[in-house]
């Protein structure tokens, strides 16, 4: 059946393909939760009235952010070519789309994470500066547990916003689903290339989301 329909569509490529968009999308995703997470902490807890007001690191650390997150994707990886290059030696590949990927992602996952942290309750914060809580203390035990579904909310809006990524940087050679379906089937006029890599990324998409809004709700105490 397959054969019929789809007796143009390498099989063994478009798993290689899969497995290539799989690696690149977990890379990035982990890379981006970190340092996502450490950029949205320094936006909260150094804006006013929090626990390390600081107005010069807050102006600083919010530029950085904003100038990132507004660069369009595809501007970015070339722009970050020389960099890609002294890093991982090429800007062909599967390894090449990481610094993109990543620099692409932190800012605005780190706007997520300090809107998660704003919503929780002042109170809370106040009770445990009250028992005695160090502002380490808060952080790990009130701050990132309490933010927790909302965290992870948006690290699965953030993940789903990667795999497009490396689908776009596909078509400049990073490989992956994008590069499959750009070199395979649009230059080659393939459509079923075109249509089964499609299908692949809407699993993936689905799978993600599935995962996220899972632990989303395992976590929420609400």
């Amino acid at each position: 059946m397959l054969d019929q329909w789809f007796g143009r569509v390498r099989w063994d490529r478009l798993w290689d393909a899969t497995l290539e968009t799989l690696y690149m999308t977990g890379i990035s995703v982990a890379a981006t939760f970190v340092i996502g997470l450490i950029l949205g902490l320094i936006l909260y807890l150094t804006s006013k009235g929090n626990l390390w007001e600081n107005k010069w690191i807050n102006t600083t650390f919010s530029l950085i952010v904003n100038v990132f997150r507004s660069i369009p994707f595809i501007i970015l990886i070339v722009l970050l070519i020389p960099f890609t290059r002294m890093l991982v030696g090429s800007m062909l590949g599967a390894n090449a789309a990481l610094p993109a990927l990543i620099i692409g992602a932190a800012p605005f996952y780190a706007r997520m994470v300090e809107m998660a942290l704003r919503e929780i309750d002042k109170g809370v914060i106040e009770a445990s500066q009250a028992m005695g809580a160090t502002k380490w203390d808060i952080i790990r035990k009130v701050l990132i547990p309490e933010s927790m579904p909302a965290l992870i909310s948006g690290i699965t809006v953030t993940a789903i916003s990667l795999v497009s990524f490396t689908a776009m940087a596909g078509v400049i050679g990073a490989g992956g689903l994008g590069h499959f379906a750009y070199l395979e089937g649009f230059q080659r006029n393939n459509s079923q290339i075109t249509l089964v890599a499609t299908v692949v990324i809407l699993i993936i998409v689905f799978m993600i989301q599935w995962v996220g809004d899972y632990f989303t709700n395992k976590t929420d105490k609400r």
